[in-house]
């Protein structure tokens, strides 16, 4: 039955990933200012080749994360029987949460994966939707999740949702849940090959990854985000790419196959 009262765990599950999002994204912009030398483009690109002011960015992110607030809370009202667990004074154990946490990403990864596609693929919606997220060509951290309200609602409303919900997790373990997928988005949109990044040991799909997405060249490819990339690879979209130090500073990206079939 619903439950129309805001308790602490939900008020935690919807602020933590929030903080999560602008600390670590604005770790990663002081990085970004510091360490040009691991750049995937020139500092001022950002501002030279972007189609969105970075205030523009940010009103829109900040209005993103207030609905998220407001339809993340309203799950956890009508599905307030997943916290059965911790209503109970129990917690679940390891094995637990390590199943919650791969069903999670497995259907996260799934839902976004043909979403994404689709909306390349479909040029109305490509048009008027999908292409204010790649107004960003040089992506950073704190426009991670810069997009148009209705592309914001289905990607990360009804899409981290329906992985939490799936998935069984309770407001608190989806707190968790959802701060991993806001620092891995960060991560994917950061511009930096850090040696010492662990996200970059484990997954594939990475900054080099996604930054190759958001080229004008790369729009047909790597569609899979925000933690495998099993699905490009098994449905031909994957776009290997190779990575070469600039002789300026950083780094630069180049496909291993042709990109315009």
């Amino acid at each position: 039955m619903a439950n129309f009262q805001i308790t602490n765990d939900m008020l935690f599950g919807t602020l933590l990933p929030v903080v999560v999002y602008w600390v670590y994204g604005g770790l990663y912009t002081i990085v970004g200012y510091t360490c040009s030398n691991y750049r995937l483009h020139p500092k001022e690109d950002e501002d030279e080749k972007n189609f969105a002011p970075k205030g523009t960015v940010i009103k829109g992110v900040l209005g993103q994360q207030f609905r998220q607030f407001i339809a993340t809370n309203l799950l956890y009202m009508l599905t307030s029987g997943n916290d059965s667990g911790a209503s109970s004074g129990q917690s679940p154990s390891f094995i637990v949460l390590a199943r919650q946490f791969i069903v999670a990403m497995l259907v996260f990864d799934t839902y976004q994966y043909f979403l994404h596609r689709y909306l390349h693929q479909n040029k109305f919606l490509y048009k008027h939707l999908h292409s204010k997220h790649h107004r960003l060509v040089v992506s950073y951290p704190f426009g991670a999740i810069y997009s148009h309200p209705i592309e914001g609602l289905l990607f990360d409303i009804i899409g981290g949702s329906l992985a939490i919900y799936l998935s069984g997790m309770s407001p608190r373990t989806s707190a968790f849940f959802s701060a991993f997928s806001q620092m891995k988005s960060v991560d994917d949109h950061c511009g930096l090959l850090l040696p010492w990044n662990p996200f970059h040991f484990f997954f594939t799909n990475n900054t080099a990854y996604h930054d190759l997405h958001h080229q004008l060249y790369g729009g047909k490819y790597n569609f899979s985000q925000p933690y495998f990339a099993m699905w490009d690879k098994i449905l031909g979209t994957y776009m290997p790419y190779s990575i070469e130090k600039r002789e300026e500073g950083g780094f630069k990206l180049r496909p291993t196959k042709d990109c315009t079939d």
